[in-house]
């Protein structure tokens, strides 16, 4: 999709976004050379702020190709927020489904239209207590799968320091002057897996090759080592529920 082929709510929320985006935040933007300059694609970003859409957005948008972001299908409904996103032409998810392909065709329609799907693999907001890249869930995998569209990895740092994931009170931390650093990778080689069934230990497979790449980015970013393990929310909360339960029986 050509700059020219944005379209007019784009245009328009990039009117409204950027301007507070320049005067707030510093920028640090690499990368732009391996965002596809034609054809679908899927960029898998991390996610540790309710700010980094919009750095990421940011970033996508300068480069000319504009993400389709995934979102869930009660926000379709809001008033304004609902209008931005159908114009802009962000892509309902619909959990309650009961095919997990069904709740990925559109995003599906949008790779074989020559679009850029973007997908959160963490699914939310990290919970890593030093705000890591999570153990991902599959939707990513199971789209690139079905398309063989290039899979960009990108990591982001910066809009949780000016609001940290999951702060008691979402404040902005303006001061002193954040800097918002998007990188984007390579395209990450998932050709091991083309042509074998989507079961489940594929999938997890392919995503786990996926946010390896996208925690490699991000360990660049931050000038640090990534832990072994992603953290993995559901284990956590099974071991402190075990961990309760024993307590509680001493």
């Amino acid at each position: 999709m050509s700059r020219r082929r944005i379209g007019f709510w784009y245009r328009l929320a990039a009117v409204i976004a950027k301007p507070p985006l320049v005067v707030l935040f510093k920028r640090d933007w690499r990368g732009m050379e391996h965002i596809p300059a034609d054809g679908g694609f899927i960029t898998a970003v991390n996610h540790n702020s309710y700010l980094d859409p919009l750095s990421y957005a940011h970033f996508q948008y300068n480069t000319g190709r504009v993400p389709r972001l995934l979102a869930k299908a009660a926000l379709f409904k809001a008033p304004f927020v609902g209008m931005i996103l159908r114009g802009t032409g962000q892509i309902p998810v619909y959990r309650e489904s009961t095919n997990a392909l069904d709740a990925f065709r559109a995003a599906v329609d949008a790779i074989e239209r020559g679009e850029c799907v973007a997908f959160y693999p963490e699914g939310t907001l990290t919970r890593d207590p030093d705000q890591w890249p999570m153990a991902g869930k599959t939707g990513a995998a199971r789209v690139a799968l079905m398309t063989k569209a290039p899979v960009i990895p990108v990591a982001q740092w910066g809009a949780n320091l000016a609001m940290p994931p999951y702060a008691r009170e979402k404040k902005l931390s303006l001061f002193p002057r954040k800097t918002l650093q998007v990188l984007a990778g390579p395209p990450v080689d998932l050709s091991e897996f083309y042509g074998r069934d989507a079961t489940p230990e594929v999938l997890k497979e392919a995503t786990e090759v996926i946010m390896a790449a996208i925690t490699a980015l991000l360990e660049e970013l931050r000038q640090q080592p990534a832990p072994a393990e992603p953290y993995d929310h559901r284990k956590a909360r099974a071991e402190q529920r075990r961990k309760s339960t024993g307590e509680g029986t001493k």
